[in-house]
Parts: structure tokens; C-alpha cells; sequence
């Protein structure tokens, strides 16, 4: 259903929309009625999609009422659980075939709109603004129809102030990391430029973050960095791990390994995430083992510096990329490779490390960012090699290749790591007791403020007497 379909009234039937809203304060155990709202949801794009379906899906197990906002591309949803899907379009500047493309006149709706395609011409990515901006009228349109509202990391101004609900906001890690590292990958001073502009919005998520009552991260190592880097004060921030749907990443003996198959997920040029080190540790690698190769379920960039590292070592037969699989298709792919591996220089979490040990595939990581966290200490549950170094990935992948009984040991020991720690039900089930306390602190705050007023009228009514 599209926003503009629901921005006159709540939906028939949607919780809220028989009458009154119940109050939220004292909320106690009693089903939430929850807004989830991601500017860019699709599950295929990024972790932060995965993160909204399989939360949202875990949600409404635990009772909750589900309504998930989103922009382009559109959120998944697990509709036969009953989450339930608004969409609440853009323009959809960056869609395929045709990115960067400028709407034709019809397509402008509001100034929102010539604000998004002034902020794309000008090089800069207007998304969270816009979406916030969005996201606040269609909230206060249904107003009284949620109990709090969750934010995964559009970290807009629309969503500063009175929206109708507590706010709760995720923060999987600051965009300030991913903008430094591509600054420092940059190689002329007109790249540096473009860069800068791009992520201009980081500006405007500083600003938002340092203001936002209720913030929510994914790691240890994510919650020091939005601390560092945007100055959010720790007694705001709360760690609630995600996980890995381990029912759909399991083991099964029934899919045969693959001779010398190294899997892993990556955007193919995107600096943080390390392919092209994996890239030049496949070729030194294939002196010793010509069977290896690997697979990478992501998009294949035609030219940058994964491209051209391909190339110069002839490895074309050696890579293949994969794109837009099933969900099985993928489980199926990592049951078979012999090695799974997450060479990023900076993770916040680490989705794919946590699937990978869910299927029992052992695991050759880094220890950038928050993926120790994930993948636990060296040699028990994986083997950790430090970012950035193609030697130490070639020398770990190649251990693993050759010993059938390690990798046996370290995908058992992977999998029990992430059973015990990293699944969707534990996050859900911390996500809704944080929900819950900011129900609380408003709740609180509101009588505090009508205590307070109540005070000052008996003192002006004493006053005139």
C-alpha cells in the first residue's frame, strides 16, 4: 500500500484505527504497535535490508503489530507473519538502467521532489533527508496509530522533534567511517571532491544523532565508533546483537563441498569491504592450489581496482560474480564452498560472517571493526587474519583448503557461536524491552511536564488571591 493511499485516515482494520489509541505509557507486556522506517530496504542492497525484514518478521512473532515504511527499492517483507508493507516512494534517482536520470516534469509532486533532484544534481545523495522529510508528514497524518516509531539509520532532521511517537533509532555504524576509507582510496584530488560531496549528508547525521533520546547499535565496537565519531553521549546508546536466520543457514550433508570454492559477499569496489586484497591473495594462493576460486555474491564492477586486479593476475575464470539469487540459491552456495571469508577493513556487525558460521562453512576474517565481535576468537571459531593483508588472507585460506578436519572443527564451533549468541529472536526480543523503556522515558517525561504545569496554576491561582 502507498502512503499517499493511507495519509487520509488510518488503514481499515491497522491497529488504532477503530478509535482512540490506547496510551502507551505503561505499556507493559502488552503488543506494540511499531513503525519501522528504512529510506533503502531491499534485502539484495545491503545488510540494512536484511536487518529490517528478519527483524520486523521476528517482531510480529513476539505479538507486535508491524508496519514497515520504506522508500526504493521496497522493503521484503514477511507478509504471512504479518508485517505489513507501506510504501513510501522517492523519485528513485539511482534505479537500473538508468541512474542519475532526471524525472520528467510530470513526475514532481512537491517541493520535497525538486529538493531531492537539486541535491542528486548538485552530486550529493538526498535520501535521508528527503525520506525523513517524508516520513514526518505521513507520520503525523497517523498520528495516535503507533506506540513508537524505529528508525534504521535514515538519521533525517524530519525526524527530529515531536512525531507523534518515541523515537528509537539504529545505528548499524557511523557513515563516517565508510566516507574516510573511500577518501583515502581516492586517487586524484577531483575523486576527493566528489567524495566529500557525496556523503554530505554525514553533516546533517551528526547533528540529528547527537539529538535523538533512544539510540540502538549492532557491536561493541559500533557503539564506541558512533560515540567517537558522532558524539553521541554512551547513556543514549544501547548493543542489541543481530543475527542470522539459522533455520534458513544451517548445515546440510546432502550438499556436497566444492574443491578449492572460497565464497564471500561484497560490493565489488566499495573500499570497506576488502575484495580486492581477497582478490590478490586468491592468486597467490593458486600457486600452491590451482583448484581455488572464488565466488562473490555481489555485483561485478567492469572496471576499478577489483577489475583490474583480476586482470592483471588472469584470473578471469578464477572470480565469478553472483547477483539477485534466491535465499536458498545462497545457502546453497555457502553450504558448498569449502571456505567461507569476510576480508572487509570495517564491518559494524558483520551479517555475512554470521550466516557463513550459521551453515557450518568454516570462516577465514579480519578483525576490522566489530567482526571479532561476530566471529570470535582465532582458531576456535575461525581464523582471523588482519585487514588489509593479502599475504595473511592467502596463508588462512590455504590452511583451510588443506585440512579437512580443521575446517570440520571451526564450522562446528561456528555454528554453536552463533546459536548461542546471533539469532533474530534474541535481537527482537532486546529491540522490544528498548521500545519499551522509551515508551517509559516519554511516559515519565509527560507527567513530569503536566506535574509541573499543575504546580505553576495552583501558584497563579494562590498568586491572584
Amino acid at each position: 500500500m502507498t502512503a499517499e493511499a493511507i495519509a487520509a485516515g488510518p488503514r481499515p482494520g491497522a491497529a488504532g484505527a477503530t478509535g482512540a489509541a490506547p496510551d502507551a505509557g505503561g505499556a507493559g507486556d502488552r503488543p506494540l504497535r511499531i513503525a519501522l522506517l528504512t529510506y533503502k530496504g531491499n534485502p539484495f542492497c545491503g545488510g540494512q535490508g536484511v536487518y529490517v525484514r528478519h527483524l520486523s518478521r521476528e517482531l510480529a512473532r513476539l505479538g507486535h503489530s508491524v508496519e514497515v515504511i520504506g522508500a526504493q527499492p521496497y522493503p521484503v517483507v514477511d507478509e504471512d507473519e504479518g508485517v505489513v508493507l507501506t510504501e513510501l516512494p522517492s523519485l528513485d534517482l539511482y534505479r537500473q538502467p538508468d541512474p542519475f536520470r532526471t524525472p520528467g516534469r510530470g513526475e514532481y509532486r512537491d517541493w520535497i521532489d525538486h529538493l531531492e533532484v537539486a541535491t542528486m544534481w548538485t552530486g550529493g545523495f538526498p535520501e535521508p533527508l528527503t525520506f525523513s522529510l517524508r516520513a514526518r508528514r505521513l507520520l503525523a497524518a497517523r498520528r495516535g496509530d503507533f506506540d513508537v516509531v524505529h528508525d534504521n539509520q535514515t538519521l533525517g532532521y524530519g525526524l527530529l522533534g515531536d512525531i507523534g511517537a518515541p523515537l528509537v533509532t539504529t545505528i548499524h555504524h557511523p557513515i563516517t567511517v565508510d566516507r574516510q576509507l573511500e577518501l583515502d582510496a581516492a586517487p586524484t584530488w577531483r575523486r576527493r571532491a566528489s567524495v566529500r560531496r557525496w556523503y554530505g549528508f554525514t553533516r546533517m547525521q551528526k547533528r540529528v544523532a547527537r539529538k535523538l533520546p533512544s539510540v540502538l547499535t549492532v557491536s561493541g565496537s559500533s557503539r564506541q565508533e558512533i560515540i567517537d565519531h558522532l558524539g553521541v553521549r554512551p547513556e543514549r546508546l544501547r548493543v542489541v546483537h543481530v543475527g542470522a536466520d539459522t533455520d534458513l543457514f544451517s548445515p546440510d550433508p546432502a550438499v556436497a563441498e566444492v574443491p578449492g570454492r572460497i565464497v564471500t559477499t561484497s560490493s565489488a569496489d566499495v573500499p570497506l569491504k576488502g575484495l580486492v586484497f581477497l582478490v590478490e591473495a586468491l592468486a597467490k594462493l593458486r600457486a600452491e592450489r590451482p583448484d581455488a576460486h572464488l565466488v562473490v555474491v555481489g555485483k561485478r564492477a567492469e572496471d576499478g581496482p577489483v577489475a583490474r586486479m583480476i586482470e592483471r593476475h588472469g584470473l578471469g575464470d578464477a572470480v565469478r560474480f553472483v547477483k539477485g539469487i534466491s535465499d536458498d540459491e545462497l545457502v546453497d552456495l555457502v553450504r558448498g564452498a569449502q571456505v567461507a571469508c569476510v576480508p572487509s577493513l570495517y564491518e559494524g556487525f558483520s551479517l555475512p560472517a554470521a550466516e557463513a558460521m550459521a551453515t557450518g562453512t568454516a570462516l577465514v576474517a579480519t578483525t576490522g571493526g566489530a567482526i571479532p565481535e561476530v566471529a570470535g576468537p582465532d582458531g576456535e571459531s575461525c581464523l582471523a587474519v588482519p585487514p588489509g593483508d593479502a599475504d595473511a588472507l592467502a596463508t588462512a585460506l590455504g590452511r583451510l583448503l588443506g585440512d579437512a578436519g580443521l575446517r570440520r572443527r571451526i564450522g562446528a564451533a561456528g555454528r554453536e557461536r552463533v546459536l548461542a549468541r546471533f539469532t533474530w529472536a534474541r535481537a527482537a526480543q532486546g529491540t522490544a524491552e528498548l521500545y519499551r523503556e522509551a515508551i517509559e522515558v516519554q511516559r515519565s517525561r509527560r507527567d513530569q511536564r503536566a506535574g509541573q504545569a499543575d504546580a505553576a496554576s495552583v501558584a497563579a491561582t494562590g498568586s491572584a488571591r
